[in-house]
């Protein structure tokens, strides 16, 4: 790990689009950068003559192209100085109508008088490069912009306060005392203190830093809230998927007909339920074919069914249960997953009963998608399931790490806890030291102290254009 690096092309000043592309009441476009005020005053004509330019005052007037000396737009104009801005640069804000014609033409009047274009999350991470936030904060900001639940709005709104940027410098803090005390032992040997180290630095180690760590790790879970449950629906041909899919929406979202590989490819849709962003996925029904474009969604659904979070196997209870339906269960095995014994509407199959024995190894929920006749038990059961051994509370305090916060958590935890065991087992002092500073680098990786440009790209990467 490196200690992050500005790249060379801060000192451009960049431009974008902030709003959507599309007709609506307002189009945003942000300049952030040193020029920026000298290229609002080149293409920007005050209402009232003579008016300055006043941070973070709201101005009217005219977008001009210098070129023609043509208005292109009445507009409001916002000028915000630096340090006193999003990203600590000054920024213009132009406030025009909307419409992609008129955006784009501003836009390119303004890369023509030396802006350039910005990247994906440019102006966030100019943000973080200058100091405003921290990378947990940053990355909050997509979590605020995706988010799909009021509980998920409100958990990415206190990272953005910086729940996780608090509990992560304070773990810091507390390993670079407990280093500090640890290098000392090397520098003065003759202090004779090696030994209270020893006795006490191991034990500190572990409710100062492994304890606190164990409880951010635990918190991942209530990520759910933010990123959702991606849930895939799976069974064989005609045993009621897409009939599922459309009951729990409310809405017809997939094809329902009595023709076997209706459905070929993936439909996907969100739902809440007890404000948890379900992302729920209906796919091909399982079954041997050689027809190639059926055979590639039958593919397809066996990604999906890999790679869920929780699954609904669904079984057609009018029907004797066949292979395929075998294979998915075994596909079940050891995962979170529901058995939904579908179209209870219908008599049994006469050997539906032999099967019994093996299917109630799973939570087993009978339903009818054609009636809704046990539609809300399964969602009752869906949301048990998620939150199986897990306690999710609204807390103001608590931080709640995403995947990235919760690997380099769990590097560091390694970390400290080698140094417990080696500060205990009178290994030497500098392979302590050695590995409470690998601990520290990685607890710096969450809040950028200590990232690579690579993955730094790649986190700004998931931005869209002009945040």
């Amino acid at each position: 790990m490196v200690k992050c690096v500005p790249p060379t092309d801060t000192e451009d000043t960049i431009a974008a689009i902030a709003t959507p592309v599309g007709q609506a009441g307002i189009g945003i476009i942000r300049i952030s950068g040193p020029e920026s005020l000298e290229i609002a005053e080149k293409i920007f004509k005050p209402k009232t003559p003579h008016t300055a330019f006043i941070s973070h005052r709201l101005c009217m007037g005219y977008v001009h192209d210098p070129g023609s000396g043509n208005v292109i737009d009445e507009v409001l104009l916002s000028y915000m100085a630096a340090p006193n801005s999003y990203t600590r640069e000054d920024i213009i804000e132009i406030n025009s109508h909307s419409g992609y014609t008129l955006l784009s033409k501003i836009l390119t009047v303004l890369t023509g008088l030396g802006a350039r274009l910005a990247r994906p999350g440019e102006f966030t991470q100019r943000a973080f490069l200058n100091g405003r936030i921290d990378l947990s904060q940053a990355e909050a900001v997509v979590d605020l912009m995706n988010a799909r639940s009021e509980r998920g709005l409100f958990l990415a709104a206190q990272q953005i306060q910086g729940s996780v940027k608090r509990d992560v410098l304070a773990l810091r803090k507390e390993a670079i005392h407990i280093l500090a005390n640890a290098e000392a032992t090397i520098d003065f040997p003759e202090e004779d203190i090696e030994h209270l180290f020893r006795d006490e630095g191991a034990e500190t180690i572990r409710k100062k830093l492994i304890h606190p760590i164990d409880i951010l790790i635990k918190a991942h879970t209530e990520r759910v809230w933010i990123d959702g449950i991606n849930t895939v629906i799976a069974g064989r041909v005609n045993s009621g998927k897409s009939s599922l899919l459309n009951r729990l929406l409310n809405e017809t979202k997939a094809i329902v007909t009595d023709i076997p590989g209706t459905t070929r490819d993936v439909i996907e849709a969100t739902f809440n339920l007890w404000g948890i962003p379900i992302r729920i996925m209906d796919t091909a029904g399982i079954r041997k074919v050689n027809d190639e474009v059926e055979k590639m969604g039958i593919d397809l659904a066996l990604q999906k069914t890999a790679e869920a979070d929780l699954l609904l196997i669904v079984i057609d209870r009018s029907r004797p249960i066949n292979q395929d339906d075998m294979d998915l269960l075994g596909h079940a095995k050891n995962r979170k997953a529901l058995l939904v014994m579908n179209k209870i509407d219908l008599p049994p199959a006469p050997d539906f009963a032999e099967k019994a024995d093996y299917l109630n190894r799973f939570s087993v929920v009978e339903i009818s998608a054609l009636t809704g006749e046990g539609i809300d038990h399964l969602k009752e059961a869906i949301k048990d399931t998620i939150l199986s051994g897990d306690t999710l509370t609204i807390s103001t305090s608590r931080a709640v790490p995403n995947l990235r916060h919760r690997q380099a958590l769990l590097k560091a935890r390694d970390q400290f806890l080698c140094a417990s065991k080696s500060a205990r087992k009178n290994r030497p002092m500098e392979i302590v030291a050695f590995e409470l500073r690998n601990g520290l680098d990685h607890l710096g990786e969450i809040t950028g102290q200590t990232i690579d440009d690579e993955i730094l790209d790649s986190i700004f990467s998931q931005f869209c254009m002009g945040k």
